[in-house]
């Protein structure tokens, strides 16, 4: 069986070379922006499927293109920013974390694109199907096939095991990222439900929640950390997102209100 020429053996060995690659180049220009090792991807293994999956799009449909080079950067640019806005929705939607954000840049769509790294894809395009690509293929061609068939069975398991352990991880961020967010929602609402509630109970039931909140913010940074060791720019979605300064904003001004309604029925009782 065969994709627009390419046998799935030959194209899904491709797309694990150049998931490697692509774990490289990200893995090196990140350890050189921050001063330390920082190794890349979402996987344990030293793998980064974005990329392996964008160079398969450009192998199968800009290809065709190489005739024509304007039409080969416009087509580049588009398709790539659009893979790389999916692959960042789909990750925002499914974890309620966001892995980059480009917001810091101008010309960004949503913090998932920008332009300068959309004008990137087009040169990163070119240089793979004109220069990295053509010398890959024509060694892929000298493999025995019983070779590629032993280590792509070897690679898929490997790989199979990997993503399993990585999504269970992932769900256990993502729900502990929900149950913050829930727990510091219904907090704030405790919290300014002080304001018409004068009793000292709301106290009690303030504290244990904030007690509540901690522990799953302690656990969630526990998980995550691996990811953010990754993506030190890593930050939970807008719509989950409630910081520790709005609870205690918010408590303070419950607390001041309780205090002034007491204050205020004090002063009755003793008018009285």
């Amino acid at each position: 069986m065969s994709i627009m020429g390419y046998s799935i053996l030959d194209l899904f060995l491709y797309f694990v070379l150049y998931s490697f690659l692509g774990w490289v180049m990200e893995t090196c220009y990140c350890s050189i922006c921050e001063r330390r090792l920082v190794p890349r991807g979402f996987l344990y293994g030293p793998i980064c499927p974005i990329y392996g999956t964008g160079v398969l799009l450009m192998i199968l449909f800009f290809t065709p293109l190489k005739k024509n080079l304007v039409l080969f950067y416009v087509v580049a640019v588009i398709v790539m920013s659009s893979w790389e806005y999916f692959v960042a929705w789909l990750l925002e939607t499914t974890t309620h974390v966001k892995y980059w954000d480009y917001s810091h840049f101008r010309f960004n769509l949503k913090g998932r694109i920008c332009l300068w790294v959309a004008l990137v894809w087009g040169v990163l395009s070119y240089i793979v199907i004109f220069y990295i690509h053509p010398p890959i293929e024509a060694r892929f061609q000298t493999i025995p096939p019983w070779l590629k068939y032993a280590l792509g069975a070897v690679v898929l398991v490997v790989l199979a095991v990997d993503a399993v352990f990585t999504i269970r991880h992932l769900a256990l961020v993502s729900k502990l990222v929900v149950g913050a967010a829930a727990l510091g929602e219904e907090l704030q609402l405790q919290l300014s439900l002080g304001k018409a509630e004068l009793t000292d109970m709301l106290e009690d039931k303030s504290a244990a929640l904030r007690q509540r909140y901690s522990a799953e913010i302690a656990q969630l940074e526990r998980y995550s950390r691996r990811f953010r060791s990754r993506y030190s720019k890593m930050s939970t979605v807008r719509r989950y997102s409630i910081r520790r300064e709005d609870i205690a904003a918010a408590a303070q001004l419950a607390r001041e209100e309780l205090l002034r309604k007491k204050r205020e029925k004090q002063a009755r009782r003793n008018a009285e």
